[in-house]
């Protein structure tokens, strides 16, 4: 779920495949094969979206058109697009997590005949979890991978291979019933993220770009895995969500 930046009281939810298979806002896009992962592709939040579905495809949807269909469907992947993130600055460049290999792509320039990615982002040997770009200028990209290693790559020139800066061994496999664990950038700054931990006793832990660890956040009562963590976007608070829906809000 996100909410719209320039509308705050629009709230979009994506459905899993096993609902109805919708990314709604008064039904703004309907797929019978299931939605994945969506983000924006505007910097108000309000024009385009760019969903991914298990099929390997990336849909551009347009707001402002009648209807509930996209305005183009591109195949990007043979299996299934598992994180789609769009650049925060320069909005034509989406970032596609496409099984084990993070593909960045142009939009303007996505083809029916031609979808040649700008950059690539390799070294990943198994099921990538996750894939963002950092917050304020997107030369950093973070990914989780179940190869148990979050990554670290130089995106601040999009050559065909961006550079690998940092790997960080860490027991990343939550099994069958578990939310994957994704790194998330601290939207405050370009140089740290968060992500759950499977180590005992719980923790959530907050890692700088360089790999070192910064924080380790704890409490008694943390008996389960926070495989949903986020940053507040502008206060110094952290966000843990534990099943059966229990939360843990850390402050200063």
């Amino acid at each position: 779920m996100a909410f719209s930046r320039s509308h705050p009281t629009d709230l979009l939810t994506l459905s899993y495949q096993l609902f109805d298979g919708t990314l709604r806002s008064t039904d703004v896009y309907r797929i019978k094969d299931g939605l994945r992962t969506f983000d924006f592709l505007s910097h108000d939040c309000s024009l385009r979206w760019s969903p991914g579905d298990w099929y390997g495809d990336v849909a551009i949807v347009d707001r402002r058109t009648p209807g509930t269909s996209h305005e183009s469907l591109h195949s990007l992947d043979t299996k299934t697009v598992r994180c789609v993130h769009v650049h925060p600055v320069q909005k034509q460049y989406i970032m596609v997590a496409e099984n084990s290999i993070v593909s960045i792509y142009d939009a303007r320039c996505l083809k029916a005949s031609s979808r040649e990615p700008v950059s690539q982002l390799y070294g990943h040997s198994k099921s990538i979890s996750s894939a963002y770009f950092s917050p304020g200028t997107g030369n950093r990209v973070v990914t989780t991978c179940l190869d148990n290693n979050i990554r670290i790559y130089d995106t601040s020139e999009l050559t065909s291979r961006a550079p690998l800066l940092t790997s960080i061994q860490q027991n990343l496999y939550t099994g069958r019933w578990l939310s994957k664990l994704q790194a998330m950038w601290d939207p405050k700054r370009d140089d740290c993220f968060v992500v759950g931990s499977m180590q005992r006793p719980r923790r959530v832990q907050v890692f700088h770009e360089s790999g070192q660890l910064q924080h380790s956040f704890q409490d008694p009562e943390m008996t389960t895995v926070l495989s949903v963590t986020a940053f507040h976007p502008t206060r110094n608070a952290l966000l843990g969500v534990a099943p059966p829906g229990r939360l843990y809000v850390f402050t200063d």
